[in-house]
């Protein structure tokens, strides 16, 4: 099997879970490509060679790989999705951080995961992904995001006023500290901290939640997932931000935003035993209550 690894520095505490990972591999019969980037952490960390097939730096050079391991936490698996794109190689999230709501598998189960992976014991789960296109090259040829695109005020007390159209049609102006259009995947992140509802990973929706807005009878509205929601945004300051997942970039009121669906998805690894329901339970102490 090809598998291909990505993460960043481990911390000291838990490098003993990434000789584990490396064990199992290696039982596996596993045949390695690794990030130059992770490879070189690794290295510096562990003070000795880490040997693979070859090092990749982007989608060109994953080739043939059945399978990517992003390796540390959600943000991790989101970093990893820029360098998978469009190649429909399943992702498996391996948990070193705190919460692993994306990044599924823990840490204290690396082998038990595996060898459920050699076993074919999981499925793979499309995942709808956004596109920001813009009259401005904002994000190159990463102009994609599993979580969100987020538009929001920069470091001013000033509200922004966002005005939003529904394939073409006036939707709303909100006057808030931003705007969030969130995916499925994507409703359990940023979106849900400022009120948006949860939504199951297929259902083929956005989310539409404003943050902070001033007024009262604004609230999260979901729409299908084949519209193309636009944008204009003013404010007293002429700066903006504009992110996609962990990445942003400030901009104008010059700028025009424009979002729709991926043409593709990410792939994620789901192992058997786990779902969807179960995860919200655990991670997000869904449905809580000593009467339960």
């Amino acid at each position: 099997m090809k598998i291909a690894l990505h993460g960043r520095p481990i911390e000291y505490a838990k490098q003993h879970y990434i000789q584990v990972l490396f064990h199992e591999l290696n039982k596996m019969g596993a045949r390695l490509r690794i990030s130059e980037s992770f490879k070189k952490h690794l290295e510096e960390q562990l003070c000795k060679e880490i040997p693979c097939e070859y090092t990749f730096s982007c989608y060109h050079e994953l080739g043939d790989t059945d399978l990517m391991l992003s390796i540390g936490g959600d943000g991790t698996l989101l970093e990893t999705i820029t360098l998978v794109r469009h190649t429909n190689i399943p992702i498996l999230g391996i948990n070193l951080g705190r919460l692993g709501f994306l990044a599924t598998l823990p840490k204290e189960k690396i082998a038990e995961g595996l060898r459920a992976i050699a076993q074919g014991r999981y499925t793979i789960e499309e995942r709808t992904m956004l596109r920001l296109d813009s009259n401005l090259n904002l994000f190159g040829d990463l102009n994609f995001a599993l979580n969100e695109c987020t538009i929001s005020k920069r470091d001013t007390a000033s509200m922004i006023i966002v005005h939003a159209y529904l394939d073409g049609e006036y939707l709303n102006s909100y006057w808030a500290d931003g705007l969030i259009v969130a995916t499925p995947t994507g409703s359990t992140a940023y979106s849900i901290s400022v009120g948006g509802p949860v939504v199951f990973p297929h259902s083929r929706n956005f989310i539409i939640s404003p943050i902070s807005p001033h007024n009262l009878n604004v609230r999260p509205l979901v729409i299908h997932d084949e519209c193309v929601l636009s944008f204009e945004v003013e404010g007293r300051n002429n700066n903006f931000l504009v992110s996609l997942d962990s990445r942003f970039r400030t901009v104008d009121s010059n700028v025009k935003l424009s979002v729709r669906k991926s043409d593709f998805n990410a792939r994620l690894v789901r192992l058997e035993g786990d779902n969807f329901l179960r995860t919200l339970r655990e991670k997000l102490n869904w449905g809580a209550d000593s009467r339960n």
